[in-house]
């Protein structure tokens, strides 16, 4: 069977993939940059192929595509910076009906949220309305409809084990109190490929969650007791939506964009319907403690497939990310580091494919850390996203408060881009080079500022570049791993 992955990328379609390989399908990921494709692993097995295309234009088709069986939406713009997401999704989701239109397509699956109370969030009626798009197209659709997924590397899941591991006593707002009715990510993997060609799903909606109902609160106190915690939690009714927002934004990895989506549908109850789909497929439902405790066997193992924030570099609109690929040099600062490599060279490679995260800059840990803070406090990412596995990196990777531009490992070059607040554009580049019959390591920060206040930036902080970039390329190139 040939199939259509869009969002191939994002959390969702990282972990379908291997699931449709397993069966013998042949997968088109549709990818907005051939550069944001894992190049390791199974993203080489040889029925992976790349259709490159942004939703957000309009896409012309191709023979690559035209004989396609089955095609997967499952793009989502939740995590935006646009303030108009709905809109965004609007576009994506016509761009796509009008290129499938043009195939053999049979059939469209489509992951939206659970829809069933009268009054919806933005983030929910916008999946309504992608949901009424995709069925208008006159091809047969399978619609499968969750709430809180619970995987490893999924918002929902890293947002309480922010929560819960790190506050003993938590003071929350009321919305904790709102049901809903998480599902495994396991499931609702083995929903999404079980539908593929079953006539008897065609243009027919589908709840699907696990077990039991529960609320937010419970969910927070029963990861607790999965972890061995105890917590308390308080309910408060005096905390708007805005402070609400605020609140999860500071005590979380989430974004601002996210906290605020995120609040707003936390206000609505997703329970599901009744779940015909799991008798229809045979679907044994993982209850929510059991999910957790599948999903820190990943962790503990390192072997997150796929993460939330990973897949945010699909929400740039106006600013592609991926443009900043070519650094610039006219008009710009630089901080330049050489070093002689006398180790083992693989052995810094590692340790540059390895920074950031709980192993973390190799100097001024705490220097790096302020700067988060600082950032987190300006409305920007801060330093708790870390990364997604210990010791790989993919081009689009979410690393701390950068983004990985380039991770090319054959040519020992990698290249991150600030997403920090700052008054101005910034990248770091590791580079190992061999010159006269020896390797060294080029380190080299670029800023390239905007008007006065970017200037007088770069000199407030050129006093501590001093020590904290020539001490971390001192360190990468001599750290040995214990």
């Amino acid at each position: 069977m040939k199939i259509l992955l869009t969002g191939a990328t994002g959390y969702i379609g990282k972990r379908l993939l291997p699931v449709l390989l397993e069966k013998g399908h042949e997968v088109i990921c549709c990818i907005r940059d051939h550069k944001r494709f894992p190049s390791e692993g199974i993203f080489q097995h040889p029925k992976i192929s790349i259709f490159e295309v942004d939703f957000l234009k309009d896409v012309l088709v191709s023979d690559v595509i035209k004989d396609i069986d089955v095609a997967y939406y499952l793009i989502h713009s939740m995590s935006t910076d646009s303030s108009d997401f709905s809109k965004l999704e609007s576009v994506s989701a016509n761009n796509f009906i009008r290129l499938v239109q043009q195939t053999s397509v049979k059939q469209i699956i489509y992951l939206g949220g659970i829809t069933n109370e009268e009054i919806l969030s933005r983030h929910l009626a916008s999946r309504k309305n992608v949901e009424r798009i995709l069925r208008d197209g006159g091809i047969p659709l399978t619609a499968i409809k969750a709430g809180i997924i619970v995987g490893s590397g999924s918002a929902s899941f890293e947002i309480i084990r922010d929560l819960v591991e790190k506050f003993p006593i938590m003071i929350a707002p009321k919305w904790l109190s709102t049901k809903c009715q998480p599902v495994a990510i396991r499931n609702v993997l083995e929903y999404l490929s079980g539908v593929l060609l079953k006539p008897e799903t065609y243009n027919q909606s589908f709840d699907i969650g696990g077990p039991g109902v529960l609320t937010y609160k419970e969910m927070l106190l029963q990861f607790a007791k999965v972890r061995g915690l105890k917590r308390h939690i308080f309910t408060v009714p005096i905390m708007t939506p805005r402070f609400s927002s605020y609140w999860l934004y500071f005590v979380t990895s989430t974004s601002y964009n996210l906290a605020v989506n995120l609040v707003d549908s936390m206000k609505v109850e997703v329970v599901a319907k009744d779940n015909q789909l799991e008798k229809m497929l045979d679907i044994q439902p993982i209850t929510y403690k059991k999910a957790v405790k599948l999903a820190f066997q990943k962790i503990i193992q390192n072997n997150v497939l796929s993460s939330w924030k990973d897949s945010q570099v699909s929400s740039y609109v106006e600013n592609h990310l991926l443009e900043h690929i070519n650094v610039p040099t006219f008009g710009c600062f630089f901080d330049k580091r050489e070093k002689q490599i006398t180790t083992n060279i693989d052995q810094v490679i590692e340790n540059i494919w390895s920074i950031g995260g709980e192993r973390g800059w190799y100097y001024g840990d705490w220097l790096w850390k302020l700067r988060g803070f600082i950032s987190k406090l300006q409305g920007g990412v801060g330093l708790r996203r870390g990364r997604t596995n210990v010791h790989t990196i993919n081009t689009g990777d979410a690393l701390d408060f950068w983004r990985v531009l380039a991770a090319d490992k054959p040519n020992k070059r990698l290249l991150l881009y600030a997403e920090m607040k700052l008054p101005g554009e910034a990248w770091l580049e590791f580079r190992i080079v061999k010159k006269d019959d020896q390797y060294y390591l080029h380190q080299t920060a670029t800023f390239r500022p905007k008007g006065l206040a970017g200037r007088l930036y770069w000199y407030s902080v050129l006093p501590f570049h001093f020590f904290v970039f020539e001490g971390m390329a001192g360190n990468v190139v001599r750290y040995k791993r214990k």
